[in-house]
């Protein structure tokens, strides 16, 4: 099939038509590889453009040195791409067509190919193996049109061979199954058994690479449906959710969510009942601090009684955790969105919040010993303060510090962070 659409059209810049000619010009072939012919087919302009060809690296490097065309980034010259910058405005990454001669389940030795047959029965899914040429030839060798059209998500040729090159292609087909897939019931039952047989591999594959995957996955479409298949085939330990049951509960965080742009931590915290759960799926992933730090403000509040009026008590919220915790009216807003309070989430961010009057300085200047104590007298005139619903000056709340001081244990510890 022929593609002439107004999208294929607007990848033409100039720059992409001198990379065309310079390869035609030394009689290499090149096309559109992978994810942008899917999403050229399925009438979208796509982010990012990889390419294909059936020049060497060494090659690509000599005609880029000889068409005084400088390459960027080259760490990827081991497995077979260059990147040209055209005309000083544009990067494209280039491929050499390749073989996988040796893989263990992580990571593979290639070996470069002229056979863009062979390139594309390497590939992962059918809709992700597809070529496409500069004059809107379509290349497919393996169904891949029709299954996008058919909304099917198909591991190329044999699964359980694809799925033991790369483990990590379980949770890709998950995540593309999300995007393109028609309903969450449409699995084909050799997919899933392969899936379930090799989820032990998943133990292999780096948390940083899992992580990629799993965000895009819990903001995709079919999130609660397509995280509970996973647990049921067997990957909740190698994904850091050993303990994962309440899917009812994510069920409904994904309904109280739709159209609100929810952080991943946010939806994912459903399936987390305690604090060492939200501990577990970081050891495993390697969160950044942020994501631990929401799922972990989430599972601590969302069993709050947050009364009726909802704005005082995130205002109250932020008074209490303010200073404790980084970004802490964006966790409140994510804590909303949990709860399905979407109005409140939208709203919050938009007052103007009560500050404290006295600070560090000022109990300084009042001679309170540093140490345990200094810091539980700033916690309790805040709370003084918070209780006077934040009408408390800077002197009445001074006045007060000799008998806060005064009430104090004796041995009062300082609260050392986790």
């Amino acid at each position: 099939m022929k593609l002439d659409s107004p999208e294929f059209h607007a990848i033409f810049t100039p720059e992409l038509h001198a990379l065309v000619e310079l390869f035609n010009k030394y009689d290499y072939e090149i096309r559109v590889a992978g994810g942008a012919v899917r999403d050229l087919l399925a009438g979208k302009i796509p982010a990012d453009i990889d390419f294909a060809t059936t020049a060497t690296p060494a090659q690509m490097k000599d005609m880029f040195t000889k068409e005084k065309i400088r390459m960027v980034n080259t760490n990827g010259e081991s497995h077979g791409t260059i990147t040209a910058r055209i005309n000083d405005k544009e990067n494209f990454e280039v491929t050499t067509l390749r073989i996988d001669v040796v893989t263990d389940g992580r990571r593979a030795e290639v070996e470069f190919t002229k056979d863009w047959i062979l390139d594309a029965n390497r590939r992962d899914l059918t809709v992700n193996s597809m070529f496409l040429g500069f004059d809107g030839t379509v290349y497919d060798y393996f169904n891949g049109v029709q299954d996008l059209a058919d909304k099917r998500i198909r591991f190329v040729g044999n699964a359980e061979q694809r799925i033991q090159e790369d483990y990590l292609r379980i949770l890709r087909y998950f995540r593309f199954y999300g995007r393109l897939a028609k309903g969450p019931d449409f699995h084909e039952e050799a997919t899933l058994e392969a899936i379930k047989s090799n989820a032990n591999g998943l133990a292999r594959v780096s948390g940083e690479r899992i992580w990629v995957e799993m965000k895009k996955i819990l903001t995709g479409r079919m999130a609660a449906q397509l995280v509970e298949k996973m647990i049921s085939l067997g990957l909740g330990p190698h994904i850091g959710l050993p303990n994962a049951s309440s899917f009812s509960e994510l069920s409904k965080v994904c309904e109280r969510t739709e159209g609100s742009s929810p952080h991943h931590m946010t939806i994912l915290s459903a399936l987390l009942d305690t604090d060492a759960d939200v501990y577990k799926l970081h050891e495993r992933n390697k969160m950044s601090n942020e994501e631990l730090s929401l799922g972990l403000f989430i599972v601590r509040h969302r069993g709050d009684n947050m009364g009726e009026d909802l704005i005082s008590y995130c205002i109250d919220l932020h008074t209490d955790t303010a200073g404790k915790e980084a970004k802490v009216i964006n966790k409140i807003v994510e804590l909303m969105k949990y709860c399905g309070h979407i109005k409140t989430a939208e709203e919050f961010p938009n007052i103007e919040m009560p500050q404290l009057p006295v600070t560090g300085h000022d109990l300084t200047q009042c001679e309170v010993p540093r140490g345990p104590k200094f810091a539980a007298t700033l916690n309790e005139l805040r709370r003084i303060w918070r209780e006077s619903r934040y009408t408390l000056g800077k002197e009445e709340l001074l006045q007060r510090i000799p008998e806060v001081l005064e009430a104090l244990p004796q041995n009062v510890k300082k609260v050392r962070k986790k």
